[in-house]
Parts: structure tokens; sequence; C-alpha cells
């Protein structure tokens, strides 16, 4: 198990920055670009004479993935460029029929909406589902009717940082039927994440943010006895069955999740992701979550008491995952982001506010750091 202390030297950020934007794109551990300098060096030296080692790390990267899923096995693990493709090969892969209803909410990153808006010319409905008040699993429940045939929903959602039961919106879609899909993106690497317990058919997540990886690798779960349900999109020599058996003119779909990689894979980029979920291993995804735990409740406590702040994010640990979204009054959101970067604070503008995502490593003195650079923004303003 990796100590704290070892965090640091996994993580050996400029310390003019304050990097607090993981719900974007995450800065990489050492062990990641270590990976890939090595992978770079073997091409470099000696090409592809140990293809096959390549083939053994991306039977290793499904199992990091099975391992972080809960899967029920390395063959419900497709390796996909993103979370968008992911979600393009269920909404384009379902046979729809004209009055077939989608379930959204209305906070979804344009991933989780767009595909399913483009079934809209087919005579798909798509209805977007407030979660405002205290209970959004009871409004996206009560929303489900006879012809809602599938509920996609981001774990946690990007801008607000509203963290789902999952667990219970998946026992209502399989009370009634209904498919579930969920975009763990925001989730994945930040909290215990487990398909079996919220019995979900679909799940998909980047490696780019809460996972630590590189842009350009993603992962896509799909149940066993959903897979058959979604036809195949794209073809190629890597997702039919007998893989590697170049001369073979008669071909099946892979049986495995892999029948959505139709060619060559992203070695590179499996590298670095391979490394950096070996560290989220080793730390343990419930230390990660109780580490994020204590690094939110901080920012909520002390950003609550700065004159003119509006906390945007839930404050009920189970609500919260790592992102903490908050207003100034008064104040125009993105001016205030553009001086929170000039002055090394790493961040995002969502939702109308200011996002701050840091991630497990993230120091004390980093958090103090930002807090301090704000509060000398806002003495500022008022002078």
């Amino acid at each position: 198990m990796l100590h704290e202390l070892q965090w640091d030297a996994e993580f050996p950020q400029d310390p003019s920055i304050c990097y607090l934007n993981h719900a974007a794109v995450a800065p990489w551990p050492k062990r990641a670009a270590d990976a890939v300098t090595a992978f770079a060096q073997e091409n470099i030296t000696r090409g592809a004479e140990d293809y096959p080692r390549w083939i053994q790390l991306e039977h290793r990267l499904r199992g990091q993935f099975q391992t972080l899923l809960n899967a029920p096995s390395k063959g419900d693990i497709a390796l996909v460029k993103n979370t968008s493709e992911a979600l393009s090969l269920v909404a384009m892969g379902l046979d729809w029929v004209a009055g077939d209803e989608i379930l959204i909410s209305d906070q979804e990153f344009p991933s989780n909406r767009i595909p399913w808006q483009a079934l809209e010319g087919r005579g798909v409905i798509v209805r977007q589902v407030s979660l405002d008040g205290d209970n959004p699993e009871a409004a996206l429940i009560a929303a489900m009717g006879p012809a809602t045939r599938l509920l996609s929903i981001s774990s946690v959602q990007y801008a607000s940082g509203l963290r789902m039961d999952l667990a219970r919106l998946g026992r209502a879609c399989r009370e009634r039927n209904i498919l579930f899909c969920v975009d763990a993106i925001q989730s994945l690497g930040a909290l215990p994440f487990d398909v079996q317990a919220i019995d979900c058919d679909f799940a998909m997540a980047d490696g780019h943010k809460w996972l630590l990886g590189p842009e350009g690798l993603g992962v896509f779960y799909c149940r066993r006895d959903a897979r058959d349900r979604l036809k195949l999109l794209q073809y190629g020599w890597h997702m039919v069955e007998a893989m590697g058996d170049y001369d073979r003119e008669d071909w099946m779909p892979a049986s495995t999740a892999r029948r959505f990689e139709p060619g060559s894979p992203n070695t590179l980029a499996q590298h670095a992701l391979s490394a950096s979920l070996e560290l989220l291993l080793e730390v343990g995804e419930q230390r990660i979550q109780e580490a994020l735990q204590q690094r939110t409740a901080y920012l909520l406590q002390s950003l609550g008491r700065l004159p003119g702040v509006r906390i945007l994010s839930p404050a009920a640990p189970e609500r919260r995952a790592g992102i903490v979204t908050f207003r100034i009054e008064g104040c125009d959101t993105n001016q205030l982001f553009a001086q929170l970067k000039d002055a090394g604070v790493i961040c995002a503008a969502r939702g109308g506010g200011i996002r701050w995502s840091p991630h497990f490593y993230t120091s004390q003195e980093v958090l103090d750091r930002a807090l301090d650079t704000l509060r000398t923004i806002l003495t500022q303003r008022r002078d």
C-alpha cells in the first residue's frame, strides 16, 4: 500500500501552481510518465519486437478496470477512445422505434446529451428531468413511464458535483425493464464504483480525469446479456473472435466486449493509463474516497466563511464527490476565473461558478494557497 508520504514523489508538480482541476484534465503521476518514456525508448531501439508483451499489457489494463468497476469478468470491458464514443455505441447500437423515450437529467455534460438527442430525428423522445430539490432520484423515477426504454445519468454531475444514488436508480430500472446507462467519468477513480451493486447495463469513463491518465483512452462496461442488443457500428481485425488469424475468411464478432474495438489499440496511452491505475489500486478506493471527503469538506467550510460566497455544490458527504463549485455574489465569474488562473490556481468555470476539484493526493498547503489567493483577489476587489 502506498504511504501518504510517497504521494508527493508521484506528483512532483510545479510549486508555482495550485492544481484543482481533476474534474477536467488531471496531471499524470510520475510512474505514468516513466512508463511512456520507457515505451518510447523501446520503440526507438527495438520497435515492435516484443509486441506480445504489449498485448499482455492490454489484458492487464482490462483486469485493472474489471477490479475498479467490480465487473463480473474482463470480457465485460472494452477499451474505447473516450466516454462519448462509448455512449454513442449504446445510443446508435440499440434498436429504437418512434415513440421510445430516453430519460436524462437537465444537468448533463454534452457527452451524455448529444448522442441521445441525435436520435430525435428517428422519433425517439429525449426527456430532461430536473435534479433540483432534495430527492433527485425520486424525480427521475417518477418520470419513468411505459415508453421509457433507457435512463442515462452521470454518476456525479460535472458542474455542481451532485452525487447520485445509483443503486436506487438501478433497482427502479430493473423493476420496470428499463436499460440503465451510467456516465461514470466524474466518479471512477474518485469514489468506489460497482457495476454489479448498482445493476447497470452500461457504464463508461475517460482516463484523463480522476483516473489520472492520458486523453484518448477510456473504458466501456457492457453487461454480458446486453452485448447482443447492440448492433455493431465499426468493424476491423481487432474485434473478431479469432483475432490474429489474419488469413481466415469466415469471421464473427468477439463474444466479449472487445467486439466494440475495431482496430489497432492506443498502446502508448495504455502504458500510461495502466501505470496510473496501478497507483490508484495501490492507494485503494476507500482511502481515496476518505481523502477526497476530507479535502472537499475543508474547502466547503473555508469557502463558506468568505463574504459573498455562495456554495453551489452539495454539502452532505453522501451527495458530494471531488467537486466544489462556488460563486461570489456581485463578482463576474469569468473575470474571477481569469484572475485565479493568472495567479496559478488551475481550476474551471462551470455551472455559473468556479469549480475546484482536488484529488486524494492534493496537499493541505495547496488548498490553503488557493484559498489565500482567492482572499487576496476579493480583498483587492473591495479596496
